[in-house]
């Protein structure tokens, strides 16, 4: 839609393009607009009123990074949980990206745990490398510090990826994990069960974190040596 473009770009600061396009690896500097998030959720509040934002949620793929971006923003502010399910399949395949990924928080899913499971099973498994980061990211949103089941770790460490931002996310969560759940998530690392590479990042992650305490943070750098994958 032309008007969605065109507000977007009146939206545009040139020297957060030039800062943030460097930080999304894989999207193209002329597909960048720049506009700030702050800026880019006020712009969605508003369209989100309109009757155009139905048509532009059926309009995909999209040029733009910041379109992508403003999609993300309207669906989590749908209440129908079916719908953004639907909308989902549609449109995670074309999020390229671990920034459009991780903003992407639909708030209806928090009042639907139980029917959210099943699809987080089916993003798990896909071949679409944002889909299982998405689908990880939802495990650790809402199943951590409530609603925890030790099958949930399980599944996270049963992905197998080479593909940089799905490993990165496995270690975001099992660092959180730890966190919240450190009893059910420590013998992931004392038993060696994830990847050399995700082993290695979840200690560095949750070392850093204020959430584990000193204790624990040196329980944690004594297993630093990954050896074999579990």
């Amino acid at each position: 839609m032309k008007q969605v473009t065109e507000a977007l770009f009146a939206l545009q600061d040139p020297a957060y393009r030039a800062f943030h396009a460097r930080l999304i690896p894989g999207v193209a500097w002329e597909r960048v607009i720049g506009v700030r998030v702050p800026a880019l959720r006020r712009y969605a509040a508003a369209f989100a009123k309109t009757p155009q934002a139905a048509e532009f949620l059926q309009e995909l793929p999209h040029d733009y990074y910041e379109e992508n971006n403003l999609h993300a923003l309207l669906l989590m502010r749908r209440k129908d949980f079916d719908a953004v399910l639907s909308a989902l399949e549609t449109f995670l395949p074309q999020v390229d990206n671990w920034a459009t990924c991780d903003l992407l928080r639909p708030a209806c899913f928090a009042a639907h745990k139980e029917e959210l499971l099943p699809p987080v099973r089916r993003w798990l498994a896909s071949p679409h490398p944002y889909t299982v980061r998405f689908g990880i990211e939802m495990l650790m949103t809402h199943y951590l510090q409530t609603d925890f089941s030790p099958e949930y770790p399980a599944w996270v460490a049963a992905v197998q990826s080479e593909h940089y931002y799905v490993r990165m996310m496995q270690a975001w969560y099992f660092a959180t994990a730890l966190a919240w759940r450190w009893q059910e998530t420590l013998p992931y690392l004392t038993e060696r069960r994830l990847s050399p590479w995700v082993h290695t990042k979840t200690i560095q992650k949750a070392v850093e974190s204020y959430r584990i305490s000193p204790q624990q943070k040196q329980q944690l750098k004594a297993l630093r040596t990954a050896g074999k994958a579990g």
